[in-house]
């Protein structure tokens, strides 16, 4: 059963599964499992003595006739383990050849039970060449057989030495032909994905015992193909009353784990013995930790079961605007082209939901007002540029109510279909002596006479991305000289990400272009390299006496931290952050993001190619805004500790129209 039922929550981290020993009567591991509320079990599919080369006739000893179960319990109650013996790098010939040949009858056997994943031992340090290829040919033929690869989340040779001497030799070691960390298991990990083309079934299973790596190693992890956790008793701690419990950073490392999907599975035998505790001890316990029933539990991993369903019960529910980004988390959209196309309802309908942006909005006219107008005699033109079905004409007017000033408003839209909404929202709300509705370009009209503040919401998920900076110039002729702009300026940001899931979806489309183009995207399963860095600003109103040159060209340098060690960047994560007037700003920069607002989402730049950052070592990214005739458009490039071919030349894959 679910470790608990939380509103609006239905991600697989819900189940929880153990990793039993083999059993030719798997029917009975599975119903002795199930009876102990786990939801799955991870089971050996194979007898594990049974070798190919000595001769045994009949088939291999699978764990009982596909008959045992029925296909749905196969299919859901039921990851295989494949052979742990198996190493397909040992030098032994007969052992490859066993190893190989086992690997692809469980595949089979496994593909034929309907499996949805399947366990694969852990690679050999840095030496996986031959179980790579192996794995990528069966991987080329699987269906919907999703492959899980086991690696310890901290290298064995390390955990053997923690807290002794001989522990920064063990770090330290090397791999004597590519000189890479021997015992950052990360490197394992990612050098049998690359040999497998990053394939989009292979993911991760991470082994996590009492020992945990430092916390910018640990959020590598985040933006990799992370499917399972596989946590053993040895991990555990005993609290004062004899039950399993974690420590603070096990507990957060788990609890981040269940906000990205990923299911716990629980290994090893019982290193905590309740059943001699007091019964009624056993029973209140067992209340506070999850169990329904009050009584010992039966199943010897069932406390560690409970444990990990309080930690899932514990985190806060979804929030509001959690709930309403769940359904674009990681998921690729293409830029709002609204100089080219007009919007659509649903378009207007989602961002006027943002009460927020609004909010900030009005704080802003407020504070413009105030500072421009010491009395409530003189009218203020107030001129909204791109007003949409009017959400700034309404904070507009509201802040003049506020503020105590008049105000006379020019709502600017060249959508006709969002002016007729216009219209209808000026007579519902009796707005026709304080508001002019102008259907027209703002780059082509000219005004009846200049404004005192000009109002916009052109901005993108990197800022100027589509086009504040090309429209505010053409509109700026509108304002008076010592006019105020709201937004008065807003810059970009970026910084290098681990995305494999955005990778692989990109990598999809199978062509060129998808990889030169900008996505908005809710990033969400991702881990972010180091701090996003400044990349344009642009402020208004620029008054130059000529034409506004808006290309821009940077040339960024992002240091990793000491305790990530390498890591594989899939391109680069874009924020922006905006003053609106003085004090008052929004944006998504992670480190000043406004609360609470959702209107914008980040935008994603990837690699053709994800470079490899080894580490100590730094990325050197360079970055233009071109401007042509009739297009905006960006190119990017890496030049260190590699070097990416210049992405989007000319924009001949991804533009923004003027």
């Amino acid at each position: 059963m679910p470790l608990a039922q939380r509103s609006g929550d239905s991600s697989e981290a819900r189940y929880c599964g153990a990793e039993v020993g083999f059993s030719d009567d798997i029917q009975n591991a599975l119903a002795f499992a199930l009876g102990g509320q786990f939801d799955f079990i991870v089971a050996p599919l194979t007898d594990p003595e049974y070798r190919p080369s000595e001769g045994k006739a009949g088939p291999p000893p699978f764990a009982g006739s596909d008959l045992v179960l029925s296909p749905s319990q196969w299919s859901s109650h039921v990851v295989g383990k494949m052979s742990a013996w198996i190493d397909l790098d040992s030098p032994d010939a007969v052992a490859r050849q066993d190893a190989e040949l086992t690997l692809k009858q469980e595949l089979s056997w496994a593909t034929h039970l309907s499996l949805q994943a399947c366990l694969l031992p852990t690679p050999r340090p840095l030496e996986c060449g031959n179980y790579a290829r192996c794995v990528n040919q069966m991987l080329q033929g699987l269906s919907n057989l999703q492959l899980w690869l086991r690696i310890p989340l901290v290298a064995p040779e390390l955990q053997s030495v923690e807290g002794t001497a001989e522990e920064d030799v063990a770090f330290l070691k090397r791999d004597p032909v590519s000189g890479k960390p021997l015992n950052d298991s990360w490197e394992w990990w990612n050098m049998f994905r690359s040999l497998c083309e990053h394939h989009s079934q292979l993911s991760v299973a991470l082994d996590i015992t009492a020992s945990l790596p430092s916390p910018g190693s640990l959020k590598r992890w985040t933006g990799e193909p992370l499917r399972a956790a596989i946590v053993h008793t040895s991990a555990f701690l005993t609290n004062k009353r004899g039950y399993p419990c974690l420590s603070k950073r096990h507990q957060n490392f788990i609890t981040s784990l269940f906000s990205h999907n990923v299911q716990i599975i629980v290994s090893g035998e019982s290193m905590h013995h309740v059943d001699g505790i007091d019964p009624t001890t056993a029973s209140s316990e067992s209340s506070a930790n999850g169990s329904d029933d009050g009584l010992f539990p039966k199943h010897p991993l069932k406390p560690y079961l409970e444990y990990i369903a309080y930690l899932y019960r514990r985190m806060d529910p979804p929030t509001e605007q959690e709930r309403f980004e769940i359904g674009y988390r990681d998921f690729l959209q293409a830029p709002l082209q609204p100089l080219m196309d007009n919007l659509e309802a649903q378009t207007y309908e989602t961002f006027e939901k943002d009460s927020t942006k609004y909010t900030q909005y009005q704080k802003a006219v407020f504070a413009a007002l105030m500072d421009r107008v010491p009395d409530d005699e003189t009218t203020v033109v107030l001129m909204v540029v791109g007003a949409g079905r009017g959400p700034l004409v309404r904070a507009s007017l509201q802040a003049a109510k506020q503020a105590g000033r008049r105000l006379r408003v020019y709502a600017v839209e060249k959508n006709p279909n969002a002016v007729v909404t216009l219209h209808s929202l000026i007579k519902l709300e009796g707005w026709e002596d304080l508001v002019t509705v102008v259907s027209c370009d703002m780059r082509e009209w000219n005004a009846p006479e200049q404004a005192d503040i000009l109002v916009s919401e052109l901005l993108g998920s990197f800022g100027d991305n589509e086009l504040s900076p090309e429209c505010l110039d053409g509109a700026q002729r509108f304002l008076k000289p010592d006019g105020i702009s709201i937004p008065s300026s807003y810059t970009s940001y970026i910084g290098p990400i681990t995305a494999s899931k955005l990778y692989n979806d990109v990598k999809s489309y199978n062509d060129l272009a998808h990889f030169e183009t900008a996505y908005v995207v809710k990033l969400h399963s991702v881990s972010r390299l180091a701090p996003p860095q400044e990349v344009f600003t642009f402020e208004h109103p620029k008054f130059t006496g000529g034409k506004v040159d808006n290309r821009r060209y940077k040339k960024l340098l992002f240091e990793l931290p000491e305790d990530t060690g390498s890591a594989l960047v899939h391109g680069f994560g874009g924020y922006f952050d905006a003053v609106l007037y003085k004090d008052v700003h929004l944006g998504i920069e992670p480190s000043t993001a406004t609360p609470n607002m959702f209107s914008w989402f980040a935008i994603f730049f990837p690699l053709r190619r994800p470079v490899y950052v080894p580490a100590g070592s730094a990325l050197e990214l360079h970055f233009w805004r071109c401007v042509g005739p009739s297009k905006v458009w960006y190119e990017w490039a890496v030049t260190s500790p590699d070097v990416s071919p210049v992405h989007n030349a000319n924009g001949r894959s991804y533009w923004v129209g003027l």
